[in-house]
């Protein structure tokens, strides 16, 4: 199937995201799947790339951005904070509202923090499908030990976590695809549990055997990404 790249460039106020939208060469208007990418990281990571042939040949539209601080975005990724990433998301789905190739329904993917992140947009757009990988339901180990070893996150984000805001994952959510590594030493597996655990029906859990956090071997990365579309296809046909 053919299919269509679009590079955009999204103002903020303060900057802009580099955003890069793949559209299936089909017939009519498509759904689209936004793709959170995780801390540190980009949309530019493989799994992005494959995400972005699997989503289409199943006729869906990828957009796969950078968060601020992040990729070819604007901004330094210490001074971002849950609540910049949601504005970031926000104004992603607003870029692409009304977009001449979309129908308007919108899923949701989203690694580590970005999985988060995205289930905050969940809560919010209520019926939204959504998956998550090696997705915390809290950040207590993240505040931790990223604050620690000055890993990315700076002191806007400590205060934004101390005042419990954005702390734990939020529960109730319906249309959730919990993807876990049995082996992720980042994020553990109890983690991705208590996730199926707070989620609302229809849900479910794929724990990959011999997963680690970033699902650095090509058959457990092959297998989630063969789980997205099929869960995110099942819910926007």
């Amino acid at each position: 199937m053919d299919v269509s790249a679009e590079r955009h460039s999204i103002a903020l106020p303060d900057g802009k995201l580099a955003l890069v939208l793949h559209v299936p060469e089909v017939p009519g208007r498509v759904p689209c799947v936004v793709a959170c990418h995780g801390l540190s990281a980009s949309k530019d990571s493989d799994k992005y790339l494959l995400l972005a042939e699997a989503l289409p040949g199943a006729g869906l539209a990828l957009a796969r951005f950078d968060f601020r601080g992040c990729g070819e975005s604007s901004g330094r990724e210490e001074d971002t904070t849950i609540a910049t990433r949601l504005e970031d998301v926000e104004a992603v789905l607003a870029h692409l509202d009304g977009h001449p190739r979309l129908d308007g329904r919108i899923g949701l993917l989203g690694s580590s923090l970005g999985g988060f992140v995205a289930l905050f947009v969940a809560a919010r757009r209520r019926n939204t499908p959504i998956v998550t990988w090696n997705a915390p339901s809290s950040l207590t180990e993240l505040a931790n030990d990223d604050l620690r070893d000055n890993r990315g996150l700076g002191v806007p984000f400590a205060l934004e976590y101390m005042s419990g805001r954005y702390a734990l994952a939020p529960k109730g959510v319906p249309h959730h695809l919990v993807v876990h590594g049995e082996a992720d030493d980042v994020v553990g597996l109890d983690h991705g549990m208590q996730l199926l655990d707070q989620a609302a029906e229809p849900c479910d859990l794929l724990v990959i055997a011999g997963g680690d956090h970033r699902l650095t071997d090509p058959a457990h990365r092959a297998q989630a990404v063969a789980a997205s579309r099929d869960w995110l296809r099942g819910f926007l046909p």
